[in-house]
């Protein structure tokens, strides 16, 4: 799933928190959330950056969504 269509399932205050922490490595409870919501960071979606022993982060094109997100902008479906 991508993440237009589970970004709006999650919390208010882990969207604040994504947009806030934007590039940041993603916390195990945030990740849990977006698996909810239907986001899987096992797939190879476009958002999905790495995940290792440092944690998750999204993708480079990722974290230029969210910022347009907290931006107020409309940014395009992929």
């Amino acid at each position: 799933m991508s993440i237009e269509q589970w970004w709006p399932k999650l919390k208010p205050s882990t969207r604040e928190w994504l947009i806030d922490n934007n590039g940041d490595a993603v916390p195990a409870e945030v990740l849990r959330e977006i698996g909810e919501a239907g986001g899987s960071v096992a797939s190879k979606a476009w958002w999905v950056g790495s995940n290792g022993p440092s944690g998750f982060y999204f993708s480079d094109e990722a974290i230029d969504w969210i910022e347009a997100v907290g931006n107020g902008e409309t940014p395009g479906n992929r």
